[in-house]
């Protein structure tokens, strides 16, 4: 694994030297753009519209676009004085309770690993804030971004999300043909209940694979070495409109998977019990 940065993670007096490491990676499938007549790649090209010509880096510069059609210059100086400085620490501010964050705050997560002469103290904090039951709020600046970042124990590591900060996250009251005050008729209402304890399991992320991803690799591979590949078709929609209707219909599609999960858990429970108790046999053997 590939160290991204270096720095420390600093709350109080403590200093606990520490090495970041991207704790997921986007495994999409992307495409070059390519010429249909001949399929090769096709070059984009910097061009001045107003010029008529292609510009080179040394002619670019930076601009803000405060209206349309409107720019005011910032140089590469400009941006250097009042960039943060880098001084490679997680500063943690504060420390909360987890739950107190909307999911909707997190944005990239990064794995924090401790450097040889900062192991003790790397341990110390992960253990403090399982023992409490909290998380690190910090700030972090990495490739001169400032960002809000926590820090939390996740499994035998230490984990840095880095957060978006309030401004950043959209009001959802601008969200169109929202109705918070809707009645909802109470028949319908349980029976959703109903679906949704139907379908309630554990977390389980190995089962969920992505099919269109596979799918398509199939779909390269056989390109690739000429061979044809058969693509799975799609389960039939049923044109439900009552809501009602299509409620009962998933409460009963769903009922007979249900059966079989508990009907398996109580097999294995009686094979458990079966296991468990001893022939009278046995017992008398040993009371003598």
């Amino acid at each position: 694994m590939q160290t991204i940065w270096k720095g420390t993670i600093s709350f109080g007096l403590v200093n606990i030297p520490i090495n970041l490491f991207a704790a997921t990676e986007n495994k999409d499938i992307s495409f070059r753009s390519l010429h249909k007549e001949c399929n090769s790649p096709i070059k984009y090209e910097k061009v001045c519209p107003v010029c008529d010509r292609e510009v080179t880096n040394d002619e670019i510069i930076k601009g803000y676009e405060y209206e349309p059609g409107k720019f005011v210059v910032i140089s590469s100086e400009e941006l250097k004085e009042i960039a943060p400085e880098s001084n490679r620490t997680i500063e943690i501010i504060d420390f909360v309770k987890l739950d107190e964050i909307d999911p909707i705050y997190f944005d990239k997560s990064y794995f924090l690993g401790p450097q040889e002469n900062g192991l003790k103290s790397y341990y110390l904090l992960k253990q403090a804030m399982e023992q409490t039951g909290k998380i690190g709020l910090a700030k972090i600046t990495i490739r001169s971004k400032e960002s809000l970042a926590i820090v939390r124990v996740y499994q035998s590591a230490l984990l840095l999300e880095t957060i978006f900060f309030p401004d950043e996250v959209r009001n959802v009251e601008h969200v169109p043909g929202l109705e918070p005050k809707l009645k909802l008729d109470e028949k319908e209402l349980n029976m959703a209940i109903q679906l949704i304890e139907q379908l309630t399991t554990q977390f389980e992320p190995e089962k969920y694979t992505n099919d269109y991803r596979s799918t398509l690799m199939e779909l390269i591979e056989s390109k690739v070495t000429g061979k044809e590949i058969t693509v799975p078709k799609e389960w039939p929609k049923t044109n439900v409109v009552d809501l009602m209707a299509a409620l009962q219909a998933s409460i009963d599609q769903t009922r007979p998977l249900k059966q079989v999960e508990n009907n398996e858990g109580k097999e294995m429970m009686k094979k458990k019990k079966k296991l468990s108790v001893r022939p009278k046999k046995d017992k008398l053997k040993e009371v003598r």
